[in-house]
C-alpha cells in the first residue's frame, strides 16, 4: 500500500472526540431545535467529560428532508442553527479551551434546491452544466444507477444518491460507457473537486479544524474493487488543500483504512456493517442482532449472555488496524453515531460500562456520540426528516430533571423530537452525582487514556489473551517505554488469566476497575462482568 501524502495533524495524537447532532443537543433560544449557541454553552461540559474535540453533524442551509445531509448552501449556517458568526464564535470558544472542531462535509451530493443544481438543470449550457451527472436525453435510463427524469428543463435525467432530492455531484466514472459519462479526473470531474475544495477553504479559513467526510468512498461511479479512481480523486484534492492547511484533520466515513489512508485521510471510522445478517467486526462487538431493542438472541460480544468469544472480532479488526499502522494513520472506534441504533436499552448499563471502557482504551482516536456517556436509549419512533429507523438515535440530550430534560424551554410539541419521558431516563445531572454511573466510567477511561502514552492513538496494540471457549479479552498497549494492560470479562462466569511473565507484569497494580477484579502476581482473576486496567 502506498504511504499517505500527509502526516496526521499533531493534535490528533491527544484527541478524544464528542459527536454532536446539532438539532438535538442544546436549544439556546427555546424554539425546540438545538443550535450552535447551545453547543458553545456546553463546551465546558464536553471538556469535563474528557473530550477535547468535536464533530458536528451538518449544520448548513438545507430543506432538511434528510436532516441536513441535503445541503442547499455549503457556506451558510442553517437559520434554525444560527449564523455563520455563531459558528465562528464556536470555533473561537473551543480553541480558547484547547479544543478542536470538525464539521461534516457531504461531497457526494447536494439538495435539489442548491443553486448549482438549479443552474445545472437549465436547458442552456452554463458554468454548472457538468456539476452533476445527467443522462443525454429525457428518455435515457441511468445505466444501472438510480435516476430522476422530467423534473427540470434540461433534456436529460439526473443521477441520484440515496433519496430523489439528492442529485449526485459529478466526480466522473471509473469506466465511462455512455456519451454522458465523464471519466474520473476529467475536466468536469476536476471542476467538481475544485468546487468542493473551495468549500473546505471557506470553513478552514474561518477556524474549522477539519472535516468528517460523509460517504467518502462513493464519489466516483462504477469504481473497481479497492476504489482506485476514488482514491486518486481524493489524492488530487488533498494535494491542493494540505499545503494550505497542514494542521487540518480529515476523517473518512469509509470503513477500510487500507483504502482511505492511501487516499490521504488521517483517520477512518470502523463502521457498523451488517449486510444480510452477516456482521463485521464492529457489529460483532455491540450490535450482532437484527432486533435493536431486544437483549435475548443478541450475539454481541458485550452482551453478558451471548457466549461470544472476542476472536471473531479480532480476526476482522487486527488486519485493518495493521494497515492503518503501516500507513501512519488511525482506525477509530465509535460508541455509536447518528446512523446507528444506540446500544441501550438492549444492553444493560453494566454491559455498556464494560464496552465503552474497553473501546476507549483501544488504538485510534475515540468518538463518543452525544448522550452515550449516560446510556441514552434508542427509541422506536416515527421517521422524522428522512431518518426512518435512525430517528430513535437522534432524540434530545437529557441534561437534568427540568422541563424537556433541560434540552429546551419550548413546549413539548415544538421539540425537534420527543424527549425520553420515562421515569428512569438517565440524565447528565443524575449520573454526575452518582459516582458509580456510566458517566463516571467513561470519564475515568478518558482520563486514563490522556494520562499515559500507552493509551495514545498510535501506541502499540498486542493481544495477550483471547480464546474460542472463553469470554475474556486481555490486551497490552505500549509506547515510549511505558505499557499498560486492559482486561475485560463480559460473561457470567469468573475467569482466571495467567499474564505472561516479564515486562513488569508481576509489578503491576489495578488502576481502573469495574466489578472487583483481583491481581496476584501474574494471576488475574476476572469475576463476572468485570474490567481492569493494570499499570
Amino acid at each position: 500500500m502506498n504511504q499517505p501524502q500527509h502526516t496526521p495533524a499533531s493534535w490528533l495524537s491527544h484527541a478524544a472526540f464528542y459527536q454532536v447532532f446539532p438539532a438535538s443537543f442544546a436549544d439556546s433560544d427555546n424554539d425546540g431545535i438545538g443550535d450552535i449557541q447551545g453547543i458553545t454553552e456546553h463546551l465546558d461540559y464536553i471538556q469535563e467529560l474528557g473530550c477535547n474535540a468535536l464533530w458536528i453533524n451538518p449544520c448548513f442551509a438545507s430543506p432538511f428532508r434528510d436532516a441536513g445531509y441535503d445541503i442547499s448552501d455549503y457556506t451558510r449556517v442553517a437559520e434554525r442553527y444560527g449564523t455563520n458568526e455563531d459558528l465562528e464564535n464556536l470555533f473561537a470558544a473551543a480553541h480558547a479551551r484547547g479544543m478542536h472542531v470538525l464539521l461534516d462535509l457531504v461531497p457526494g451530493h447536494t439538495s435539489n434546491e442548491h443553486p448549482w443544481f438549479i443552474a445545472s438543470g437549465q436547458d442552456k449550457p452554463n458554468l454548472y452544466t457538468d456539476r452533476y451527472i445527467w443522462t443525454d436525453t429525457w428518455i435515457s435510463g441511468g445505466d444501472g444507477l438510480p435516476f430522476i427524469g422530467g423534473e427540470m428543463p434540461r433534456n436529460g435525467a439526473y443521477i441520484v444518491n440515496f433519496f430523489a432530492f439528492q442529485p449526485a455531484l459529478n466526480y466522473g466514472f471509473a469506466h465511462p460507457s455512455r456519451p454522458w459519462q465523464n471519466a474520473a479526473l476529467s475536466d468536469p470531474a476536476i471542476n467538481t473537486c475544485d468546487a468542493m475544495l473551495d468549500v473546505m477553504r471557506f470553513w478552514l479559513s474561518r477556524g474549522a479544524d477539519g472535516f468528517r467526510v460523509d460517504m467518502a468512498d462513493s464519489l466516483v461511479k462504477g469504481d473497481d474493487a479497492g476504489k482506485p479512481a476514488t482514491i486518486a480523486t481524493w489524492q488530487y484534492m488533498f494535494g491542493q488543500i494540505r499545503g494550505e492547511f497542514p494542521q487540518a484533520a480529515f476523517v473518512a466515513e469509509w470503513g477500510r483504512p487500507e483504502e482511505s489512508l492511501q487516499a490521504g485521510f488521517d483517520m477512518d471510522f470502523y463502521l457498523d456493517w451488517r449486510w444480510d445478517g452477516v456482521p463485521n467486526g464492529y457489529n460483532l462487538l455491540l450490535r450482532n442482532t437484527d432486533t435493536p431493542l431486544v437483549h435475548d438472541g443478541d450475539k454481541s460480544y458485550f452482551n453478558a449472555d451471548s457466549g461470544a468469544s472476542i476472536r471473531p472480532f479480532l480476526a476482522e479488526y487486527e488486519p485493518r488496524l495493521r494497515e492503518a499502522e503501516r500507513a501512519h494513520g488511525y482506525f477509530n472506534l465509535i460508541t455509536c453515531n447518528h446512523d446507528t441504533a444506540r446500544v441501550a436499552p438492549r444492553l444493560s448499563p453494566r454491559e455498556i460500562k464494560l464496552a465503552y471502557a474497553t473501546m476507549l482504551l483501544m488504538p485510534g482516536v475515540p468518538f463518543i456520540y452525544y448522550g452515550d456517556e449516560i446510556g441514552m436509549r434508542y427509541r422506536d419512533l416515527p421517521t422524522h426528516e428522512g431518518a426512518y429507523t435512525r430517528t430513535g438515535s437522534r432524540t434530545p440530550m437529557q441534561w437534568d430533571a427540568s422541563v424537556n430534560a433541560g434540552f429546551s424551554g419550548a413546549s413539548a410539541n415544538a421539540l425537534y423530537l420527543p424527549v425520553d419521558g420515562a421515569k428512569d431516563a438517565p440524565t447528565v445531572a443524575d449520573q454526575m452525582d452518582d459516582g458509580d454511573s456510566l458517566w463516571h466510567t467513561v470519564h475515568a477511561a478518558l482520563q486514563t487514556r490522556h494520562a499515559t502514552p500507552a493509551f495514545h492513538p498510535d501506541a502499540a496494540f498486542e493481544t495477550l489473551f483471547a480464546a474460542d471457549d472463553k469470554r475474556s479479552f486481555v490486551f497490552k498497549r505500549s509506547a515510549e517505554g511505558v505499557s499498560a494492560i486492559v482486561a475485560v470479562n463480559p460473561g457470567r462466569e469468573t475467569e482466571i488469566i495467567e499474564l505472561p511473565a516479564g515486562d513488569g507484569s508481576d509489578a503491576r497494580t489495578i488502576t481502573l476497575e469495574v466489578g472487583e477484579p483481583a491481581l496476584d502476581g501474574t494471576t488475574l482473576t476476572l469475576p463476572p462482568q468485570s474490567f481492569a486496567v493494570l499499570q
